[in-house]
């Protein structure tokens, strides 16, 4: 390298570190709370709805993360925020189809998630999202929901795949959907398929300051030929930069466990504890 291109290359590092620290300065920083994606014990829900929340509440975690199964309470919201309010969760944010956010089901969907606190309702996928012409569809969309969310205090967002992830930074279909959406609009980072994908999550925090909001820790996501050890901490992500951006560029008040694949012989119930274990270390050998 030329003393010329060096020097350009310094300057450029420099100019980018100011940057990000400017955008850090207009991102106040935040103590998240742990919940987990009832996905991930998805058959415990179905069989035992208040016993297994009972036990994620045992095991430490602060909230759920609601992915359309609400047990005995699926008509009955008020109901099931007493059953939360008495049992010690939180309503981090609710897994959410479009269609249930269309002119036909709008109202409902809303009262719903109202009636239990739950603020943020995320899209968990749609496969246009895999092509930045599609993005640009799935972008449009989330802003018209937002802006019928914004008078109730309330928020849209989407959860990435490994599709959102792929193509070159700053021009991915994640960055078509975050550059054509407000600052209202959740990014909720699904860190195993953006590792899947070849890219490190930490730079899609900072490339959007204060729209992390909720961020899915899964350590190693449920693609054929993914050898990551699937319990936090014991898998290579470095969990403690990642969690310094989330609460310095983030904005994040949730972190929230997704286990999709489980070491054998282990539950999912118990590859869950492990992995609540495992991020509970690495946030307390922080401190």
């Amino acid at each position: 390298m030329t003393l010329s291109k060096t020097i350009k290359a310094l300057t450029m590092a420099a100019i980018t570190s100011v940057s990000l620290s400017a955008m850090a300065a207009n991102v106040a920083p935040t103590e998240p709370q742990l919940s987990v994606q009832l996905w991930s014990v998805k058959d415990d829900v179905a069989k035992d709805f208040e016993g297994t929340l009972k036990k994620l509440k045992a095991m430490g975690f602060d909230g759920v993360e609601f992915a359309g199964n609400f047990g005995a309470y699926a008509n009955d919201p008020k109901g099931l925020k007493a059953f939360l309010d008495k049992t010690g969760l939180k309503a981090s944010a609710a897994h959410v189809p479009f269609e249930k956010l269309n002119a036909e089901n709008f109202d409902k969907t809303v009262a719903f998630y109202k009636a239990i606190d739950c603020k943020y309702l995320i899209i968990p996928m749609d496969m246009r999202a895999f092509t930045t012409d599609g993005a640009k569809e799935v972008a449009a969309e989330l802003a018209a929901i937002q802006t019928k969310l914004t008078p109730h205090g309330m928020h849209t967002g989407y959860h990435n795949h490994e599709g959102e992830m792929l193509g070159e930074m700053g021009k991915t279909p994640w960055d078509v959907i975050g550059t054509n959406t407000s600052q209202e609009v959740v990014l909720q980072q699904d860190v195993g398929w953006t590792e899947v994908a070849g890219k490190d999550p930490i730079a899609f925090i900072k490339a959007y300051p204060g729209r992390t909001i909720t961020t899915h820790y899964k350590a190693s996501a449920p693609k054929p030929g993914n050898t990551e050890h699937p319990i936090i901490g014991q898998d290579t992500t470095d969990w403690k930069a990642l969690i310094n951006a989330n609460k310095t560029y983030g904005g994040t008040l949730w972190l929230v466990v997704e286990q999709e694949s489980y070491p054998e012989g282990m539950t999912p119930m118990q590859s869950v504890e492990a992995s609540l274990k495992g991020l509970q270390k690495v946030i307390s050998d922080m401190k």
